[in-house]
């Protein structure tokens, strides 16, 4: 064994010491601490253990991205929805309605006149005209009377045909100014709750209620584009019969004639 003197083993508890000093102050950084006071599952707030928040972080992104996608998706859904739509509203008696209003409402006879049918709205209301210009003769109306009007009243058609045309203008301008100026658009929504429209084929019928009476126009469809074909107004006849009874037979005249005829004496 070797011998050591007290003055050597003094020196070794100096350098024990010394080494113990020495790791006591290493830097913590180099030192591993566990808590052990922690519940099972905490994560730390801070420190290099921390692990479990930057994997949270990283998640926002792929949320919000599939957020986007989804939006995107019910907006593109929307707008083709939409447009297929609209490509068939525009096929429809209500489209053409529509347009009729809101021409009405630009004072645009251009557009107007693609809509209305003239020819056939004055052939379609020859039949009208002689009944209610009949009715106006009174006990004065003979068989040969109502003859002699059923055989003027479609020869006044290129007369009659215009003055139709003015008087449908005048109603449909009416019925248009009471809703007031809107955008095509709205206008187009808005027709199927002013107008009560039936589709059967290729005809169709449309009844606008007015507060003292209503309107009715017939549609006839010619491929995807309808027209009106016929117009039923009550104070439209009324101011086409006023025009058409200056070319009829004098009513006095026909009440004179029917007064001498009843004071003939009879021949014995």
């Amino acid at each position: 064994m070797e011998y050591s003197s007290p003055a050597d083993q003094k020196n070794r508890v100096q350098i024990s010491k010394h080494k113990f000093q020495m790791d006591a102050n290493e830097p913590i950084r180099k030192r591993i601490v566990i808590n052990l006071d922690s519940p099972p599952g905490t994560v730390p707030r801070s420190g290099p253990q921390s692990y479990g928040t930057p994997r949270q972080s990283r998640r926002w992104p792929k949320v919000i991205a599939i957020i986007l996608m989804l939006l995107f998706v019910v907006v593109l859904a929307s707008a083709v929805g939409g447009y297929f739509w609209w490509r068939h509203y525009q096929t429809t008696p209500s489209y053409a309605i529509a347009m009729i209003i809101d021409a009405a409402q630009r004072n645009d006879m251009a557009s107007f006149e693609k809509q209305i049918d003239d020819d056939a709205i004055a052939r379609n209301m020859i039949s009208d005209v002689s009944q209610k210009a009949a009715t106006r003769y009174g006990i004065a109306l003979s068989g040969t009377l109502q003859k002699q009007i059923d055989a003027m009243v479609p020869t006044l058609l290129p007369r009659l045909k215009d003055t139709i045309h003015q008087e449908v203008v005048k109603e449909v301008k009416e019925f248009a100014a009471k809703s007031g100026p809107k955008p095509f658009i709205l206008v187009a929504v808005a027709v199927p709750t002013l107008v009560n429209i039936t589709t059967q084929g290729d005809k169709a019928t449309a009844i606008a209620q007015l507060p003292n009476r209503k309107i009715e126009l017939g549609l006839d469809r010619s491929a995807d584009l309808w027209k009106v074909t016929a117009f039923k107004d009550d104070v439209l006849l009324q101011r086409v019969v006023d025009n058409v009874m200056k070319d009829l037979p004098a009513i006095g005249g026909v009440d004179s004639s029917l007064l001498k005829s009843l004071q003939k004496p009879k021949k014995k």
